[in-house]
């Protein structure tokens, strides 16, 4: 399979695995599923990678402490508010939160017209309301933002763990520690949801859809696609969000609002492409932000 076909099936798989959890919510509610996707998650990454965690030191622990819980506030967020809100408008929501943390980290007004461009996208969005003729659920529109916010402090916690950890057991440790924190909130949703017929058929199949093989695909691209393709390759994820929803939950678009999905992909590929040509001018040295698939 072709680099970019990686990069899609990942975007398609997550998705799939979001819309999976829709139907899992009227068994665990949001919290619970959330807990659920994690955890399993958790057990298989940390079978797979096993990571040795007695050599790790205060600062390295630190760091993927760090990485799990905004890796179980974005998650739990997300799931939040697809529970009320369409999957293509929770997506394209909370594409604002890495693209309002490259601009601010760039202090370029190039990026910050990016960042307005999108955030015209989710005016258009809020103005054309649900497929249904009604307004977004507020409570909803808060989640998204929310998880956006969280899914920058990822992408910063996610560098962090890849300079001080290596392989892949600072993310199987992050994945554990973001099931845990939510264990108070949503041990009692999660058991309903394994207990009840095919729960847990459903409970695996979104674990395995929203976080092990996206990751495992995403992956395979990096090792074969430059990071600004891969960035604006994944930039197309609130468009697949939105077709994952229509195709899966019977969630459409209007026009309008499908103009809106598109001003946010927009956004996103052009502040991915003018990442990259700013690395590419300023040298090897420069950090930069790197668009990551969402945990979502």
């Amino acid at each position: 399979m072709g680099p970019v076909l990686l990069v899609i099936g990942s975007c398609t798989s997550l998705q799939i695995g979001a819309a999976l959890a829709v139907h899992l919510f009227a068994l665990g509610g949001s919290t619970g599923t959330t807990l659920l996707r994690l955890g399993l998650a958790a057990l298989v990454l940390l079978a797979v990678v096993r990571p040795r965690v007695r050599s790790w030191t205060g600062l390295q622990w630190r760091a993927a402490l760090a990485l799990g819980l905004s890796l179980g506030a974005m998650n739990g967020c997300f799931y939040a508010a697809i529970s009320r809100i369409d999957l293509g408008t929770a997506v394209t929501i909370e594409f604002l939160g890495p693209l309002t943390l490259s601009a601010v980290l760039s202090r370029r007004v190039r990026d910050l017209l990016w960042v307005g461009l999108a955030l015209a996208g989710v005016v258009v969005l809020g103005l054309t309301g649900e497929h249904h003729g009604g307004s977004l659920d507020p409570v909803g529109v808060v989640f998204a933002l929310l998880a956006g916010g969280c899914w920058a402090a990822y992408i910063m916690a996610s560098a962090r763990v890849g300079r001080l950890v290596p392989g892949h057991g600072g993310l199987a440790v992050a994945t554990a520690v973001g099931a845990l924190v939510l264990v108070p909130l949503g041990a009692g949703g999660a058991l309903r949801a394994v207990t009840a017929p095919h729960g847990l058929w459903l409970a695996l199949g979104t674990a395995l859809l929203a976080s092990v093989i996206p990751y495992s695909l995403e992956l395979a691209a990096l090792r074969r696609l430059p990071q600004r393709t891969f960035g604006i390759l994944l930039s197309l994820e609130p468009v697949i969000a939105s077709l994952a929803g229509w195709a899966l939950l019977g969630q459409r678009m209007t026009l309008l609002g499908g103009l809106g999905v598109v001003l946010v992909v927009l956004a996103s590929a052009g502040a991915t492409a003018s990442a990259g040509r700013e690395r590419r001018g300023t040298g090897r040295g420069r950090e930069r932000v790197e668009l990551t698939t969402p945990a979502g």
